[in-house]
């Protein structure tokens, strides 16, 4: 453990274990680790996984999932970044980041995990767009995350996730400071589901009145011909009402209220 934290490594695997020891046996290698877990001097985050619960966080019981997800992904040798409300909180939102995380991968799907209270989400995507993401230097590495662009889109895909509409209305009033209009490209334009671009533009033109960002996206989705049918604002509420009278196609049934 002193080593490993020395060169800067907060985690390691079994399979380093055997190879750093190779002549300890199976049994004294595992009954090493389960005195140090009792110990709580390591936590099992996933199988064959460790993680050195060093002082700074030894109240916790747990690593912040930022320190040590690009470790655990690279050992699982899955593409992956973080999103939703923990890249808005990195990207300047003003919004409190919740006591549970979400990390987008592929597939196949990942189970969530639980470990001393705190919560990993994983949400499985048939791609991971790395012309897309933004990495991040942590206190033991680096860590992928959506760009800003990209989290608000996440945001409006995955509003349940979130709290609903009105919380990813509030978060991308202070999000929109860190999209830039040119990072609105013809890769994220053909990346994203057009419905919810569709949501995007309306939120961002209607809701935020960012009409700068606004007009850029339209123009791309017209320029690439994604052909929008209406969509209703709020896909979980039933509506008899199909007519959209704005340039989205959105159907509007539901209010949108932004927090304070």
């Amino acid at each position: 453990m002193d080593q490993k934290l020395m060169r800067g490594k907060n985690a390691f695997s079994l399979d380093e274990l055997r190879k750093d020891y190779p002549n300890h046996t199976e049994v004294a290698i595992k009954s090493a680790l389960i005195r140090l877990s009792v110990k709580a001097k390591i936590l099992s985050i996933h199988k064959g996984y460790y993680l050195i619960i060093t002082p700074q966080y030894a109240s916790r019981g747990i690593l912040p999932p930022t320190l040590y997800m690009d470790g655990l992904m690279n050992y699982l040798e899955r593409p992956y970044y973080m999103g939703l409300i923990n890249a808005a909180v990195l990207h300047g939102s003003s919004h409190q980041a919740p006591q549970e995380y979400f990390v987008f991968t592929s597939f196949p799907v990942l189970r969530p995990t639980l470990k001393k209270g705190l919560k990993v989400n994983y949400i499985s995507k048939k791609e991971i767009p790395l012309s897309l993401l933004d990495q991040r230097k942590t206190e033991s590495g680096y860590l992928f995350i959506s760009n800003p662009l990209l989290t608000a889109a996440d945001l409006v895909q995955f509003e349940k996730k979130v709290g609903g509409l009105n919380r990813v209305a509030s978060i991308l009033q202070d999000l929109v400071e860190s999209i830039k209009p040119d990072s609105i490209t013809k890769s994220f334009v053909e990346y994203i589901h057009t419905s919810t671009l569709q949501r995007l533009g309306y939120l961002l033109e209607t809701v935020i009145k960012e009409f700068v960002l606004a007009d850029v996206l339209y123009d791309h989705m017209s320029g690439y011909s994604k052909r929008s049918r209406p969509v209703l604002l709020k896909a979980s509420i039933p509506s008899k009402n199909l007519n959209a009278d704005n340039r989205w196609n959105v159907v509007v049934n539901t209010e949108i209220q932004l927090e304070e």
